[in-house]
């Protein structure tokens, strides 16, 4: 973990004023991560949510470097702006150790900006994307994007007579990640937030590209109460619907083991999102979502164990 006494000199790089909405928890995982890179820091953010409540003109939140990009661009963005760091300072223009800094929703980053970022992966880039995963697309009107869970609702799989929600399963990004042989790859929840400060000093520094992502809970899109945000980050983390590990150099290793298993029902029933799963002719889903949900664990394990012989 960091130092608490080091990082919290930097506290002030996202600042308040912002205009997100009550409950959100993307600007708390904003200000920790860049309470970690500190001042020396460059960001590119897609458009998206963070975006659209950080950058209302003439204001900012932002007390460090930052550009604006459309919503397949931040990758892009950020690779160009390493590329050219590197460039000045081989000549000597640039002194000082910089951080980069790629920031997209999950819409911007499991759809729409999965090329670039791939692509910038593969190109060796040092930086580090983090993807706060709201499992929707919250800024235009919740609608389902490749990061929504299945049976969930949101305005373009609407729950009804037609379909119980989202029919298909979501994209399992943080492994598409990982396959692409980089450093270093987690993910992480803002409700154990040593463990995610954690990850993003490990990311910073592993000398290539790295990802975080970053499960964050909305209140209006996930339909529940805005203080309840964190509990149900952590509720996420309990039921292992969202495990924290991190991938360093493909070594796998869980980062938080729940001492006590929470049934992934306790996750479901407090998000409006999920409430059309408990009627007995859609409970057949939550059944097999519990079965993923061990699977997926299940070959975690298996993996965490690969590399601890």
């Amino acid at each position: 973990m960091p130092k608490l006494m080091e990082v919290v000199k930097n506290d002030n790089l996202f600042t308040s004023g912002h205009r997100a909405c009550a409950g959100c928890p993307a600007p708390i995982i904003l200000r920790q991560a860049l309470m970690v890179a500190g001042p020396n820091t460059v960001v590119s953010i897609n458009t998206g949510c963070m975006e659209v409540v950080s950058t209302i003109d003439p204001f900012t939140s932002w007390n460090v470097p930052y550009i604006h990009e459309a919503f397949e661009n931040s990758a892009a963005a950020i690779s160009g702006v390493e590329s050219c760091y590197e460039a000045f300072k081989k000549k000597g223009k640039i002194k000082k150790d910089m951080n980069f800094i790629a920031i997209g929703g999950d819409g911007g980053t499991y759809d729409i900006g999965i090329q670039a970022l791939s692509g910038a992966i593969e190109r060796g880039h040092r930086f580090l994307y983090i993807c706060y995963d709201n499992e929707a697309y919250m800024n235009t009107g919740i609608q389902r994007s490749s990061a929504t869970p299945y049976g969930s609702h949101t305005t373009t799989s609407p729950a009804g007579s037609v379909i119980p929600g989202k029919k298909q399963k979501r994209k399992d990004l943080t492994e598409i990640i990982v396959a692409h042989n980089i450093p270093y790859a987690a993910q992480a929840s803002p409700a154990y937030r040593n463990d995610f400060m954690k990850k993003v000093e490990k990311a910073l520094a592993c000398g290539g590209p790295s990802f975080i992502n970053i499960i964050s809970p909305c209140p209006l899109g996930w339909r529940f109460n805005p203080d309840e945000s964190i509990e149900i980050a952590r509720l996420a983390v309990q039921t292992k619907f969202w495990p924290i590990y991190e991938a360093e150099n493909g070594k796998y290793k869980i980062t938080h083991k729940p001492r006590e298993e929470v049934d992934i029902e306790e996750f479901l029933k407090v998000q409006g999102r999920f409430a059309h799963l408990f009627k007995p002719e859609n409970r057949h889903i939550i059944d097999e979502i519990r079965k993923d949900i061990k699977y997926k664990w299940d070959r975690l394990e298996r993996l965490e164990r690969l590399y601890s012989d």
